[in-house]
Parts: C-alpha cells; structure tokens; sequence
C-alpha cells in the first residue's frame, strides 16, 4: 500500500466507519453523488473522521451537512484520492450504477421472456405476476431459460392422451420426480393451467391440483377417490355401467377409456352423500334415474365424470346436506358444470322444518351464501337448524323413480 493508501485507510478506512463508508457509497450508487448532503444519525467516529477530512472543528452534533465537492478537492488536494467517489472505491472495491444494473437485469429478463414461444406460456409471461413467479423459482436468468424450456416441453405434449405424471416426466425431463408437486416445472407448469383456465389467482388444494393435471389428461392418483353413480346410460371401456347396483369410475377409467354418455337431453341427478345411492339403489334398483355422488368437496374423478355428462348434453341436477359446507359444494356443482338445484330451495327447507323437525341437527359454523338463491341463506339463518341430506331421501326418491316419471 501506497502512503496516501495508508493515510486514507487510516482517516476513513477499516471496521469502525464501514457503515458510514456503506451509506456513501449507496448515495453514489443510487445517482445521488453530488450535491450538498446532510448525513445524520452519526457516532463519533463516524463525525469526526468527516469533520478531519473537511478540515472543521471537531463536534458533538450528530448530524453534519456538507458540500460533495468540497470534499473532493480536500481529498485531491492531499493526495489521498481523486474524489471521494475514488475514495471509497479504493477501500472497498468498485460502486455499482444500481439504475443501470436495472435496467440490464430488466432487459435480461425481457429476453428470458421472448424464448416463450408457446403461446399459453408466453400469455402468461405477460402478466408481471407470471414472469414475477418464473424470477422466484429459478432466480438466475441461466436457470430461468433452462425452466422455460422445460416447461414449452411439457406444454407441447399436452392435453395429454391419459398418461401418467409420472410417465410425462421421465420422458420429457428424464427424471420420474420432475413433475412432482413443489418442482419448479410442476409449480409454473400448473400456473400456466391456470391461468389458461381462468385468468385468475392460483387456487388452493390438492384436489383442484389433480384436477387441472385431468383436464390436461395427465394422471395424478389416478384410483383415489373414484366416483360413485348408479345407472348411467352409457359405456366405459364398452361396458355398459348399468344394472341397478352402485358402481365406481376412477379418474384412470374416466380419462383413458373415453366413454360414451346416452344422457343428451336426460336429468342426471347429483348427490352430495354416498348413502342416498345406497337407499336409492336399495329402493329403486334398475328403476332408478341416473344418479352421481360427489362424495362431499368433488375431487378429480368426480368433477371429470361431471364435466363428461355435461358436454354430453345432460341436464344435471343437484341436491346436497342443508349445511355450510353442503351450500359451498352445491355452490361448486352448480356454477361449474351447470346444474340446476335439485328440491333445494328455501320452500324446500322450509317444508322440511315442518315435516320432520326431529331429523334436524343445529347449524353451525360460519355462514356461506346459497348463491341460486339468497332466501335460503336468509332461512337457513333465521331457523338455524341444518339437514343431512339422507334425511330428505323420502322427498328425493319419487323424482328418481323412472316409473313415475315415464
């Protein structure tokens, strides 16, 4: 080190004045390097190494107000450094121009997002909140266009001919695990879903997870939580899902098997609770109308079966626990897929009330907003009593009876 190196190391170099050196520096680095400055909040040391290199009398204020470029010719004029930019270079390295940083990481990242030439992918890049999702997972720009990548090559096989998400990865990124939930690929992958979808917020869950993955004829689980009909007019794999008894469909069946739905122009009934079928079957049999269950919150299996009777033309029709919960998954049925409520609207309620009061429990919990009609929340409200739906099954079966409805 030189002899103005040393003095200077010596007037404003080493540990005790790092932080004041540190807020110097950050003026220069955010384009504030001129001027007449007031720094406060000073210690001693901090005061006192300024007060020396501007020649003043040494204080006890805390603050000191001074111009730049007087203290730039005192530290030329002593041979210390060329300015007082100079200065703090020579001590702890170069400044950065924090403006001009932004901008080339900006332009950078601009070109990470014109490699989107899939067009999903590429609308939702768009979004400062997509391309703000791509800087989170990878962070660097190298691993955001290797991501990228990644993700345009999934995009390209889907929707997907029923294969597994397992099989998807290991073909198209060489690793079984690389669609996982939480990979990087997976997290941006199913944002892009999304976003095609709805245009909208991620939604929570696992299910709707599973879902968007279905929709896309990917298979997460594909025998979790298979759906439960009775008496759909149809074929699955060209067997005929009939005959009067209970039956199951998983999401694998639902989606590599294509089935054939006779149901243009029919009611197909939908239930919340898996022991209406069951009183339904038990009652009804071979006579009864073509009944779905959601088994409570519809999972993958249930809302693709759903969506598959729909498209067919079915008029579906709901009926759920007279709950909280029941009101937030009628809500889901009807708004999603089109279905009408089914016997569930406050004259119902209220019929109910009268007829069998005993079978009433207390409602509970916090209040959720019937959406096809406000009357029933406000009733539901009012009498504070809730309804399992197995309770009303006297009320729902002459509907299901196909005898009477010929």
């Amino acid at each position: 080190m030189s002899g103005a190196d040393a003095r200077l190391q010596r007037l404003l170099g080493g540990a005790a004045l790092a932080a004041l050196r540190k807020r110097l520096r950050g003026r220069y680095e955010r384009g504030r390097g001129d001027g007449v400055i007031t720094l406060g909040n000073l210690d001693a040391a901090e005061r006192d190494a300024l007060a020396g290199l501007l020649g003043r009398r040494q204080g006890d204020a805390g603050s000191l107000r001074f111009d730049i470029a007087e203290l730039d010719a005192r530290l030329l004029h002593a041979g210390l450094a060329d300015s007082l930019r100079h200065a703090l270079e020579l001590l702890d390295g170069p400044l950065v121009d924090l403006a001009a940083a932004r901008s080339e990481t900006a332009i950078q990242w601009e070109g990470v997002r014109a490699l989107a030439t899939d067009a999903r992918l590429a609308a939702f890049l768009a979004d400062g909140r997509g391309l703000g999702l791509l800087k989170r997972l990878a962070v660097r720009q190298p691993v955001a266009v290797q991501l990228v990548a990644q993700v345009q090559n999934v995009l390209a096989r889907l929707p997907a001919p029923a294969v597994t998400r397992s099989h998807l990865a290991a073909q198209l990124l060489g690793d079984a695990h690389g669609l996982d939930a939480g990979s990087p690929v997976a997290t941006l992958l199913l944002a892009v879903l999304r976003y095609e979808r709805a245009g909208k917020d991620d939604v929570e869950g696992e299910e709707t997870v599973r879902e968007l993955w279905a929709a896309a004829g990917v298979l997460v689980n594909e025998l979790a939580r298979p759906a439960l009909f009775l008496n759909l007019p149809g074929s699955v794999g060209g067997l005929a899902p009939g005959g009067g008894e209970p039956g199951y469909l998983s999401l694998r069946a639902l989606l590599r098997s294509s089935p054939v739905w006779a149901v243009a122009g029919r009611d197909v009934y939908v239930c919340e609770n898996p022991n209406l079928v069951a009183i339904a079957a038990d009652a009804l049999g071979p006579h009864c109308a073509p009944l779905v269950c959601t088994d409570g919150i519809p999972a993958a299996a249930q809302r693709a079966l759903l969506s598959q009777l729909a498209k067919a033309g079915a008029r579906l029709r709901y009926h759920g626990d007279v709950d909280w919960p029941g009101i937030a998954i009628a809500n889901t049925v009807i708004e999603m897929f089109g279905a009408a409520p089914w016997r569930f609207g406050v004259a119902d309620y209220l019929a109910a009330l009268d007829n069998n009061r005993d079978a009433t429990r207390p409602l509970t919990g916090s209040e959720v907003a019937a959406r096809w009609e406000g009357a029933l929340t406000e009733a539901m409200q009012v009498h504070g009593r809730a309804i399992d739906e197995e309770a009303l099954a006297a009320s729902l079966m002459p509907d299901l009876d196909m005898r009477l409805n010929a």
